[in-house]
């Protein structure tokens, strides 16, 4: 039986009715605010809790995460930086992966409340237009959700190169690496596409564990090009100061890749490592 993961993928439309500024390095974390702000408001308590605190309606989290990670990413380094001008569109993506709970008239809802509050730091409006959801080309698609296939590559590869889109931070043993050496790219990866899949998903993926984690530690990094991006973040809440920075750029791999190529693929949608739902750990596979 074919190993899959399935996801909804959704993009949201809006035109700025303000000047709507997404500052440089904190865009993901400038949306990510002000949308779990005005979700408490837009949808029922019930909605919000799954959404945005799983593990006070999910119980205890399983062994080795300190928390349930949240049924969604946000997709929105494309405006990183920018001014947008009034009248100018622009969009922000979702990707969902409850396939219990429908979540695409919660989404509308608080994204439009979140227009209208304003964002950015001059709190610049916006009107939400529409919505669709896409499919993995980004073409428009009926109600089917997206489908990642994870079985091994019959063509096989020998070398990979992977490209680090947005910042990311990689924990092992508890600590933040510096490199992303494979055997930890891969165990961070396999254990969320599994967990999200456990939790919001078919169920708990049925593959050996152990023998794909035997295997990624025999794959080599042959390039690491990395540079680190310091990027800090203030809670409103606790006035506690985060990190939300990371390492971006390129990394090199080479030896039995042909079963861990899919997976690779699947953290553009999925993302991997810390913060996820503001956007880090989007990588690609480049060559």
């Amino acid at each position: 039986m074919p190993i899959t993961f399935e996801f909804y993928r959704y993009r949201f439309h809006f035109r700025a009715v303000d000047q709507v500024h997404l500052p440089h390095g904190k865009s993901a974390n400038v949306v990510r605010g002000a949308f779990g702000n005005v979700l408490r408001d837009a949808v029922p308590p019930a909605v919000y809790a799954r959404l945005f605190e799983p593990g006070a309606t999910l119980g205890p989290a399983p062994s080795g995460l300190s928390d349930w990670p949240r049924p969604f990413v946000l997709r929105v380094a494309h405006l990183d930086g920018l001014t947008i001008q009034p009248r100018a569109p622009f969009f922000i993506d979702a990707h969902v992966f409850d396939l219990h709970q429908p979540a695409l008239e919660h989404f509308r809802a608080a994204f439009i409340l979140f227009a209208e509050k304003g964002l950015g730091p001059g709190r610049g409006r916006a009107t939400l237009e529409r919505s669709e959801q896409l499919d993995l080309a980004g073409d428009a698609v009926a109600l089917s959700p997206c489908v990642i296939h994870l079985d091994p590559e019959p063509a096989g590869a020998s070398r990979v190169t992977v490209r680090f889109e947005a910042p990311t931070e990689l924990k092992s043993e508890g600590d933040l690496v510096s490199r992303p050496e494979f055997p930890i790219l891969f165990r961070r990866l396999r254990d969320r596409i599994s967990t999200l899949r456990s939790l919001y998903g078919a169920g708990p993926l049925d593959v050996d564990f152990r023998g794909m984690g035997d295997r990624a530690a025999a794959i080599r990094m042959t390039r690491c090009e990395l540079a680190w991006e310091q990027v800090h973040r203030k809670s409103g809440r606790t006035g506690q100061v985060h990190s939300i920075g990371g390492f971006t750029g390129e990394a090199e791999y080479e030896g039995e890749l042909a079963e861990f190529l899919p997976w690779l693929r699947a953290a553009r949608w999925v993302g991997v490592g810390r913060q996820t739902v503001w956007g880090k750990g989007d990588l690609r596979v480049v060559g």
